[in-house]
């Protein structure tokens, strides 16, 4: 179970998977408010519900670390390390353990797809793990297996 936080920030790889498969208001599910920086808004190429704020960072990372993580996921790291009581939507690896050494909190698409289950939002996470895995996210058979045991399915 996420804890709530007061501000979620999603990343870009999340925001294109849910609305991949028509699911992108499942980010409600999360109790805060949605926001993303206007790099992820650029990187996404879609307008975004109302719902979801656009707010930049005031101050950008150092450049070293600028290179080894894409734009968006920098961004959305930078807002968070300006902000308190926020949670990442991250699904990049090196962006996660960027943001674990930062003692950020994060979770991933899959992370959000477990919450609207246990929010009782959707009944099963399975037609929705066929739908992501009709598109190109990649997910292990280690992590799937891992998913539909954390969903009880």
């Amino acid at each position: 179970m996420l804890k709530p936080s007061k501000i979620i920030i999603a990343d870009t790889s999340c925001l294109i998977i849910l609305e991949k498969i028509g699911q992108l208001e499942l980010l409600q599910v999360l109790d805060g408010e949605i926001v993303i920086t206007s790099t992820i808004q650029s990187e996404f190429q879609k307008p975004v519900p109302r719902w979801i704020k656009i707010e930049d960072p005031q101050k950008t990372s150092p450049t070293i670390i600028q290179s080894l993580l894409d734009p968006g996921e920098m961004s959305a790291i930078s807002l968070a390390l300006e902000k308190k009581d926020t949670l990442l939507i991250l699904d990049d690896d090196k962006a996660r353990k960027y943001a674990k050494q930062l003692t950020l909190k994060y979770t991933g698409t899959l992370g959000v797809i477990l919450e609207a289950k246990r929010k009782g939002k959707i009944n099963s996470v399975i037609p929705i793990l066929d739908a992501i895995k009709k598109t190109n996210f990649r997910i292990s058979p280690k992590m799937e297996a891992r998913f539909l045991y954390l969903a009880g399915e």
